[in-house]
């Protein structure tokens, strides 16, 4: 439910205006608002700077992200995307495995969200 977007204000009026999030789709939630606005209080204090709670909770992530992608490499699988970042598109390329991966994971505690083809395209 939503997105975030770390952009200017103009950008973000522009989003606003013309996005198909917009004029189709039902505004978030009260709850996803909520969750949303606790994230970032987490994260950040009113002066918009990392709080120390915060500041540790972005270096466990970009932690066990970047131990993560090392060990997905490390099993032979193609993994896209920035270093440091948590977002880590793995490219597995057959149907039946994209279904396995995300049973597997989701046995293992571990959230992903699968795609397929045609919603991404083939690389």
């Amino acid at each position: 439910v939503g997105g975030y977007a770390a952009t200017t204000e103009v950008l973000a009026r522009e989003i606003r205006r013309v996005s198909a999030g917009t004029l189709y789709a039902c505004a978030m939630s009260p709850p996803a608002v909520q969750q949303a606005i606790c994230a970032f209080n987490t994260l950040m204090g009113p002066d918009g700077k990392p709080t120390p709670a915060g500041q540790a909770k972005l270096d466990a992530l970009r932690t066990n992200s970047n131990y993560f992608r090392t060990a997905l490499r490390a099993m032979g699988l193609r993994v896209l995307g920035d270093v440091d970042s948590p977002i880590m598109p793995v490219m597995l390329f057959h149907p039946r495995k994209i279904a396995e991966f995300g049973r597997e994971c989701r046995k293992r505690n571990l959230a992903v969200v699968v795609v397929g083809y045609p919603a991404t395209p083939t690389l």
